[in-house]
């Protein structure tokens, strides 16, 4: 008897999983929904010598950027 079987829950679903499945019959449009919202933000081919150009012009910054002027000792 493998140690997964000991464990398993056959009939059970949560309530999380129950809502879900409910909405997801209720509006089958959710999921093309969620790939368009992805898409907006996310899902960009990224131009990889304009990032290296970014990385190369990176000025190094202070270790205390609000600190304008040296601080005597």
């Amino acid at each position: 008897m493998s140690l997964a079987r000991i464990f398993q829950r056959p009939h059970y679903r949560s309530e999380v999983t129950l809502f879900l499945n409910d909405l997801k019959q209720t509006r089958p449009e959710l999921d093309r929904q969620q790939v368009e919202g992805r898409a907006l933000l996310w899902d960009k081919q990224i131009d990889r010598t304009l990032q290296a150009e970014f990385q190369a012009g990176r000025v190094a910054q202070k270790p205390y950027v609000y600190q304008t002027a040296a601080v005597p000792d």
